[in-house]
């Protein structure tokens, strides 16, 4: 059964595009204005640096991604054990979003 859990107030949302060698990254603050976008390379030292930028911010967040092959494992591994909330998107579920917001 899915559990069901709403995003906190004031949550920072980053947006994980997972790839082998890079991941793009999208950084939504709840307040608006723009958007931060950022490439981080699939090494050890990429992702803790990406993990100290995150806690830097102070604030609660939420991670998304897309689980594609096992690419994205290391890097919810290591956000994981920094204590970030995590939520994993389904492929055919943001196919089917994407395809209903455009052909709609």
């Amino acid at each position: 059964m899915t559990k069901l859990t709403s995003t906190p107030a004031g949550a920072v949302l980053v947006a994980i595009d997972m790839s082998k060698n890079r991941q793009e990254v999208l950084i939504e603050r709840p307040e608006g204005g723009r958007r931060r976008r950022m490439t981080v390379m699939a090494t050890k030292k990429d992702y803790d640096d990406f993990a100290e930028q995150l806690a830097a911010i102070g604030r609660p967040i939420v991670v998304g991604f897309e689980a594609t092959g096992n690419y994205h494992r290391t890097l919810a591994h290591r956000l994981l054990t920094a204590g970030f909330e995590l939520r994993l998107i389904s492929s055919v579920a943001l196919a089917r979003t994407r395809e209903a917001l455009h052909n709609g």
